[in-house]
């Protein structure tokens, strides 16, 4: 029987599969029905500094609203009003969420200013969880902001959280960077115990009837995983990070694709909210059945063998790979029905 043990940011794991952050995983029931389903870690519901500092003003709002309403009424909550409450609540499901499973469990991290990273980072460590997970990424709002301090930027805050804590630390990146190699390179270099490939981004749509603005929960298709598959590839051997495969990630088949092209775990999400929890233990079983009829007593015997540096075939990471398709557009043309 196939061995399916691997490792995350220094930490063994029971198998490549982790439950990555979502509403998902901010139920306590849900977390143990992850862990039965065979799962291997979970990283918990992400804290966001923006909805903190919401829930913050609307508890200041219901404080004052009735204040200065004549000269012995100035406050109705002396002392109160200007109180932050923090991520407190949060951090009090965390912990209960860590001490309700024994699988790994990982925090999520998304903040704005420099100060709330390090901060925050700090006070979810004290929840007594394995690792955290930073969210790296930067919404294009400015004309005038430049790649390559955006880049510095979270460089600078990869080693200040760093430097504050003793449990690992990942980046979870979008992949809309100039260069993303190298900046991967440099967050390795900075101390990345752990990359995770890569962030989905919700984008907001339009509903024309209404003529307004919609944000849709959308969820990730099969075919998306074949931008971190790329990355995993070109990666592999060239970092010492753990490689961590994210975003279309829906069965065994594509968890085997993954480890092939080079990431050491995956991260799912979508396939849980289309096929249940219990699709966790159908993606081990094919997993394990694939490794068993391949001879691969163990993850570490076929991870990597087809990314960039272990195969004698660049073609699928060089630009004559598009050059090839078009000139052979034929039988895509057939395929859909295009021509006869």
């Amino acid at each position: 029987m196939a061995n399916l043990n691997t490792s995350y940011m220094g930490l063994e794991l029971k198998n490549p599969i982790i439950v990555g952050a979502s509403n998902l995983t901010a139920d306590p029931e849900n977390l143990k029905k992850i862990e039965q389903a065979g799962a291997a870690a979970i990283v918990y519901k992400s804290l966001f500094e923006e909805q903190v500092q919401l829930e913050n003003l609307e508890n200041s709002e219901l404080k004052t609203e009735y204040e200065d309403r004549n000269a012995e009424m100035v406050t109705l909550f002396p002392g109160s009003a200007s109180a932050s409450l923090g991520p407190l609540e949060f951090l009090m499901n965390l912990k209960k969420a860590k001490e309700s499973v024994s699988i790994p469990v990982f925090a999520s991290l998304n903040a704005v200013n420099d100060e709330t990273w390090v901060e925050y980072a700090v006070k979810l460590q004290e929840t007594g969880v394995d690792g955290i997970e930073l969210n790296f990424y930067a919404v294009p709002e400015y004309f005038d902001k430049e790649g390559v301090n955006v880049e510095k930027h979270q460089l600078r805050t990869l080693l200040k959280v760093k430097g504050a804590l003793k449990i690992p630390v990942a980046v979870k990146l979008s992949p809309f960077y100039t260069n993303a190699l190298r900046f991967i390179s440099d967050l390795d270099r900075a101390g990345a115990d752990g990359v995770v490939l890569f962030n989905r981004l919700l984008q907001p749509d339009i509903d024309t009837d209404k003529g307004r603005h919609v944000f849709p929960y959308s969820l990730s298709h099969p075919d998306d995983n074949r931008l971190p598959m790329r990355f995993a590839g070109l990666l592999y051997g060239n970092i010492n990070s753990s490689l961590c495969a994210n975003s279309g990630i829906f069965s065994g088949n594509d968890v085997i694709k993954m480890i092939l092209a080079g990431a050491g775990s995956v991260q799912v999400v979508s396939t849980i909210y289309r096929n249940n929890v219990d699709v966790i233990g159908k993606m081990l079983s094919d997993l394990e059945k694939w490794m068993d009829e391949g001879g691969y007593e163990n993850i570490r015997s076929f991870r990597g063998k087809l990314s960039r540096n272990s195969t004698e075939n660049k073609l699928p990471y060089q630009r004559a790979q598009y050059v090839d398709l078009m000139m052979n557009s034929e039988e895509l043309l057939k395929k859909y029905k295009v021509i006869n």
